[in-house]
């Protein structure tokens, strides 16, 4: 569900804001597809090639959203990357990879 948006004074309406659940509801089918692949992946990735919304709370949010989807058994921590990040930070960032169960698509 989103908040009602009011219009800036120059008239303009700035893009609705998601709630975490309705984020959730949106994202989710990207990732848990490209679970089913066997594929490695990280969030900015996929995020990046479906053009995919921002959470509501991105320092929280994405970290929140991939340990739901360790906990259902859809995704499973497999290593970092220093070089996917599009900043010059380099910090590590965590790769994912389907689970058995989502490659045989098993859980969703």
């Amino acid at each position: 569900m989103t908040a009602p948006i009011q219009p800036a004074l120059d008239g303009s309406v700035p893009a609705p804001v998601l709630d975490y659940h309705t984020w959730v509801d949106t994202v989710r089918p990207y990732y848990v597809a490209v679970c089913r692949t066997g594929r490695r992946w990280t969030c900015y990735e996929i995020a990046d090639e479906h053009q995919l919304p921002e959470p509501p709370n991105p320092r929280a949010d994405w970290g929140n959203f991939t340990q739901s989807l360790a906990r259902d058994g859809v995704a499973e921590h497999c290593g970092f990357d220093r070089s996917s990040r599009p900043t010059g930070e380099k910090s590590a960032v965590a790769v994912w990879r389907g689970t058995r169960a989502a490659q045989a698509g098993r859980v969703a």
